[in-house]
């Protein structure tokens, strides 16, 4: 590829954001980049923001959509808290995502579109561009609306159809800018118009005239490199947290050897399990659109008493409308998984932002004493392997279990390595098939399962359902101390999963003044922070759990080793209030419920409020 005009100036990190109109393409655009990146070997992160208005109205702050990028010759844990270069297509974009900007970011505007009118749909009193708003920022204007129509003039297509290309046109920019090869996301137009030719020609053109547009415009004094990183060897695809769940939930369904059955309402941003569940009939998948969160929980729970592996899926609100019947699924003790992918609430709230405030209704949501299973991945690629344990444990120990992730985590992405079959878990199961020593509730001595008996086997019939069961036969039971028996039965049997589970693990030196303790999305965050207060000799450790019902064993022994322990979330604070009262640790609490992912610059900022000490650095 020719690097064109300009001196070429090598980088190690640069975090893009690409954002337009809903109908301006910045998801496709970002992705298309994130692709690349990562074929050319880079570490990338992104996320992913997007309105909830199905069509908000064009130019209009409400109808902003953005995707940002980052990406690296080394390893990285985060999207980046600001980007570097925006990729602004309307006023509206500018006037939204301006503040996240450090001065001296470069802004690529669509100057076509900085008209008067949309001047006014922005809530603009005269041109950002003549007021010194701009100031500061180097900022470069590109007509990319009629460069993309004249491009496209010869194409046959309508205007409506070019107008809606223009996104592939900024995209062919940004490529020549950071030295990116335009053939992956020409394959990709090639397989995604396959049937549409002309759309097809038209894409490569305008993508085309872009990356040859910044090689001869000499708007930019120079472009940029950043070099390859060097992962961990293996096979790597780039993979939002969404299809790493479905895919982890697949892999389930192949490890155990049992049919996946998949019942969900459609709700974001838990949908995309749905959909790439859906791509997998033929591997024995089945899945289910019902007509409510009631509906699809109760499906699971049938699925899951057939035999199959029971799923369901949801996101805020849905998961408190699942509550009574995953109570079902506990006194039944059915080994159903619940995915919950966190939105920003209560109620509807801001259903395409993120938020980590469902853990306490993850955790005590249900009526009576009703005890599950939680696990939490921190990564989107960590999705994939939390999902299969999320089945082992439901189905080890005959338990509900909550897969709980969140929006930042379900959209975003990031590399995975694909790991081989031989490097994931032995799972299994088994099911009583003799009527002389079959009782529904005989629990296993070592996990307290109770055996998972398949409808339809002669002998083996019992009673299922939501009244309390008696202990060893399931009758039905309304004595006081029957109850109270089973009551602990079901409580212990999740406390026993902690002898299932790895320990919790401490990055960094397991004593010292300072432990930053998380779960779930603010991984990335915290790790980068307490990174570059370790660089700085600050006493700080790391630590992040993946399971959070039942605590890994070693959790209270962690804790007591260092001074202080500093708890960020996506919430007010609900891991800190569990932590506080189990372990009677005076943890302190860093909350955002800001609707975007944790900021490392806010967990660093706190970290040196905290510390004072420093230790030698070798």
């Amino acid at each position: 590829m020719a690097e064109g005009s300009g001196d070429v100036r090598e980088v190690a990190r640069v975090t893009i954001r690409f954002a337009g109109d809903s109908g301006d393409g910045s998801q496709l655009a970002g992705q298309q980049f994130t692709n690349t990146a990562a074929i050319f070997g880079n570490d990338v992160s992104t996320v992913p923001d997007y309105p909830a208005e199905i069509r908000a109205p064009a130019g209009s702050l409400a109808g902003v959509s953005s995707f940002q990028v980052s990406f690296s010759s080394h390893e990285i844990y985060t999207a980046g808290d600001n980007p570097d270069v925006l990729v602004a297509m309307n006023p509206a974009a500018l006037k939204t995502n301006l503040p996240d900007l450090p001065k001296g970011s470069l802004i690529i505007i669509n100057a076509d579109e900085f008209t008067e009118a949309n001047f006014r749909k922005a809530a603009y009193e005269g041109d950002p561009r003549e007021d010194g708003m701009l100031a500061g920022f180097r900022v470069i204007q590109v007509p990319i609306t009629s460069m993309n129509a004249r491009a496209l003039k010869e194409s046959g297509l309508p205007q409506r159809q070019i107008s809606r290309s223009k996104n592939l046109f900024a995209l062919g920019v940004m490529f020549w800018l950071y030295e990116r090869s335009l053939e992956p996301t020409l394959n990709w137009i090639d397989s995604k118009f396959a049937k549409n030719p002309q759309v097809a020609e038209a894409n490569k053109t305008t993508l085309k005239a872009g990356f040859y547009f910044g090689e001869t415009a000499e708007l930019f004094a120079e472009h940029y490199r950043v070099p390859k990183a060097n992962p961990q060897p293996g096979k790597y695809r780039s993979i939002t947290g969404n299809e790493a769940t479905a895919l982890g939930f697949l892999a389930a369904s192949q490890l155990l050897k049992k049919p996946l059955f998949y019942a969900s309402y459609p709700i974001t941003p838990a949908s995309d399990i749905l959909a790439e569940l859906a791509k997998y009939k033929s591997f024995g998948v089945k899945t289910m659109q019902t007509e409510d969160e009631l509906a699809a929980i109760g499906a699971a729970i049938g699925a899951s008493f057939g035999g199959a592996l029971g799923l369901t899926g949801t996101s805020g609100p849905g998961l408190a409308l699942k509550s009574e019947a995953i109570g079902l699924a506990v006194m039944a003790e059915l080994p159903v998984v619940i995915a919950n992918v966190q939105r920003s609430g209560p109620s509807t709230g801001m259903p395409s932002k993120t938020e980590q405030a469902d853990l306490l209704q993850a955790m005590f949501g249900r009526n009576g004493e009703s005890p599950l299973a939680v696990v939490a991945p921190a990564t989107p690629a960590e999705c994939f392997d939390m999902a299969i344990e999320a089945f082992r444990i439901a189905t080890k120990f005959m338990v509900p279990t909550i897969f709980l992730s969140d929006g930042h985590l379900g959209s975003g992405s990031e590399p995975w390595r694909i790991p081989a079959i031989k490097d994931l878990p032995s799972m299994e199961v088994h099911h009583p098939t003799d009527p002389e020593t079959f009782e529904p509730y005989q629990r296993d001595e070592t996990t307290l399962a109770r055996p998972w008996a398949v409808p339809g086997m002669p002998g083996l019939e019992h009673r299922i359902g939501g009244l309390e069961k008696s202990d060893i036969t399931g009758d039905v039971r309304y004595d006081a101390e029957n109850h109270e028996r089973m009551t602990h039965l079901r409580a212990e049997k999740v406390e026993r999963i902690a002898d299932d589970i790895p320990e919790l693990k401490v990055d960094g030196e397991p004593s010292g003044e300072l432990l930053v303790l998380g779960w779930g999305s603010t991984y990335g965050a915290i790790i980068s922070a307490v990174y570059q207060a370790q660089a700085d000799g600050l006493s700080v450790s790391a630590a992040h759990l993946r399971y959070l019902n039942p605590f890994p064993k070693n959790l209270g022994t962690v804790l007591s080793q260092f001074e202080r322990v500093l708890i960020p979330e996506m919430n007010l604070g609900q891991l800190l209030l569990l932590i506080r009262a189990r372990y009677l640790v005076d943890a302190e609490g860093l909350n955002r419920v800001t609707g975007r992912p944790m900021k490392t610059a806010d967990v660093a900022a706190k970290i040196r409020t905290l510390v004072r000490r420093k230790v030698s650095v070798a």
